[in-house]
């Protein structure tokens, strides 16, 4: 039988939010590029204390754009329905290793019982909403953002740290 929504050949699928957490934490569970760029994005906030801000800013962007390029490159094509995202995997993996370092570093310093339990309960939500995109991307029913470099007839558009806030 022959259909339009006949599945895409075999891909390397993304990692669990289980394996991304420990690698995280410094423990890689498998080979796997995505978990390679986040325990060094991880380890990136780790020393971002006593590290320039643009260095390790700079090498984040480098990690995120790896992970994006290895998504587009290694998952299905999105079916055009598909929902967009707000997000990159990348971007999502660069916010779990943050979050994961400060659940850590909230764990081993003496701060408030709610103030742990928040920073823990942010970990877990962020977790489980990749967990939900991993799924949605490889069932070709979610669509990623393209970040990875400007329209040919424009030039990146810097934004200043006072609209951030």
């Amino acid at each position: 039988m022959n259909d339009n929504l006949s599945q895409e050949p075999m891909r390397t699928p993304l990692p669990s939010k289980d394996m991304v957490l420990s690698a995280c934490a410094g423990i890689l569970v498998l080979e796997h590029p995505v978990l390679y760029a986040a325990q060094q994005l991880a380890s990136l906030y780790q020393v971002q204390v006593h590290t320039d801000a643009d260095v390790i800013d700079g090498e984040r962007a480098q990690l995120i754009c790896r992970i994006d390029a290895w998504v587009a490159a290694e998952q299905p094509p999105a079916f055009d329905a598909a929902h967009l995202h707000s997000e990159t995997v990348g971007m999502i993996i660069d916010r779990l290793a943050k979050l994961s370092v400060d659940a850590s570093a909230a764990s081993q310093r003496p701060i408030s019982t709610s103030r742990l339990l928040n920073a823990r309960h942010r970990l877990a939500e962020l977790a489980h909403a990749y967990s939900d995109l991993a799924f949605e991307i490889a069932s070709r029913t979610r669509r990623l953002p393209d970040f990875s470099q400007p329209a040919a007839d424009e030039e990146p558009v810097e934004i200043s740290d006072q609209a951030q806030r």
